[in-house]
């Protein structure tokens, strides 16, 4: 009797993974993602109101966190993801309807707002569901075929996206919204993990929140480990994908591509983008076991360093060093997750994860800034070049301070 109910629990279990998975899969970012500054420039915004529209959604991320992460935790993981993707989908489709800045302006805010009830209640949810069937070790492995699914649609709608926006640079985003609205559909018919339920959330206070979060900061090899992922490493890769665009057009302009032909071959690349970052994903859980977490965290900022350092010297190694962090960066994300779950309690979890993130996004802005100036003065390639100076310099100080990544508590 107990091995069936044994049965049922692991039936139930990978049910949920697989509709996880199909979650996954729509949250639909490589529509518009090949024309999305296109889009905004031929709505008449200047450089400067597209970089305030990026503040705006940093600053909404930075105070909007904690907040949703609370809210994920009193009203349930589910319904805090049910919140964020209808979010995110009527403000796909506000923004393909806008022509001025200050409609996007607002939609920026509640964009950023729609990922925050996501950020946190989405690996809360996985890890607490994995933990119902004593299998939350493997956490990496999981969220990383989830990213890989999400990554191949991507590949496929990066192309779409590409020629749709050849016809009307809206369309995309009009696509965008309707697939991720399917993602509510999907939410619905999940539920909420035993792990989860059994906790006392609703008499979870504000005050208790913040002293679970405070907890968690104050231990010190979790906070090198903040400092030296989440801030650091977050901080320095993010503007990878900032500088992408300009650095991939003038690498391949001077192989003499055509300029009438650079946005069609950014869709390609950001295919293939999504390609690499799909099949290191996939093997997500037989590279946790191959390398292992500290082997991994402990090389990865000196090899990304490297890398960003040789693209300043030879610009055709940017093409691909994309790939590859872009590859990496989603592996890594998995890996830190893993780490993260391990060591805190289901009650508070998302706020913590939460947390985490605004930590991230709010050392993004030094580095978002002193890369612009850098790019003005010099170029984005010396930006990024910098920045794995930084990287490099910055871990190896990390390091002799505190190793950040430990053996997990029992």
């Amino acid at each position: 009797m107990t091995g069936c109910a044994g049965i049922g629990t692991r039936w139930a279990l990978s049910g949920s993974i697989l509709k996880y998975y199909l979650y996954k899969a729509t949250k639909a970012v490589e529509f518009y993602r090949p024309v999305m500054y296109l889009f905004f420039l031929a709505q008449g915004l200047s450089f400067t109101q597209i970089a305030i529209l990026e503040a705006l959604y940093n600053l909404t991320t930075l105070f909007g966190e904690i907040p949703t992460g609370y809210i994920g935790d009193r009203v349930g993981r589910r319904n805090s993801l049910l919140i964020g993707t209808s979010i995110i989908a009527l403000t796909l489709l506000g923004i393909g309807l806008s022509n001025s800045f200050l409609p996007l302006a607002g939609l920026y805010v509640c964009w950023s707002m729609g990922y925050n009830f996501r950020s946190g209640s989405e690996d809360a949810w996985l890890y607490d569901t994995l933990t119902d069937d004593l299998s939350e070790d493997e956490f990496a492995r999981v969220r990383g075929r989830g990213e890989s699914v999400a990554l191949a649609v991507g590949a496929g709608a990066a192309v779409v996206g590409g020629y749709l926006g050849s016809i009307d640079l809206s369309y995309p985003w009009f696509v965008a919204a309707g697939v991720t609205s399917i993602g509510i559909v999907v939410l619905l018919s999940l539920d909420d993990p035993e792990t989860y339920k059994r906790t006392n959330s609703e008499a979870l206070s504000l005050r208790q929140t913040v002293g679970i979060v405070r907890d968690v900061l104050t231990r010190r090899q979790l906070r090198a480990f903040l400092l030296y992922y989440y801030v650091l490493y977050a901080g320095v890769t993010y503007l990878v994908f900032v500088f992408l665009q300009p650095i991939f057009e003038t690498v391949v302009l001077d192989l003499g591509v055509a300029q009438s032909q650079v946005e069609s071959l950014l869709g390609w690349f950001y295919a293939a983008y999504s390609i690499v970052g799909a099949v290191l994903s996939y093997y997500t859980g037989t590279i946790e076991r191959t390398v292992g977490l500290r082997t991994w965290f402990l090389v990865l900022p000196f090899a990304v360093s490297g890398a960003l350092v040789g693209m300043y010297f030879v610009p055709l190694l940017a093409l691909p060093t994309f790939l590859l962090i872009r590859g990496l960066s989603d592996v890594t994300r998995s890996f830190a997750g893993q780490y993260i779950n391990d060591r805190i309690e289901t009650l508070g979890r998302a706020t913590v994860l939460s947390a985490m993130a605004m930590v991230s996004g709010l050392a993004v802005v030094p580095f978002q800034l002193g890369s612009g100036v850098i790019s003005d003065t010099v170029s984005p390639l010396f930006a990024l070049a910098v920045g794995g100076v930084v990287l490099a310099g910055g871990s190896g100080v990390i390091l002799l301070w505190q190793e950040p990544i430990g053996e997990k508590q029992g």
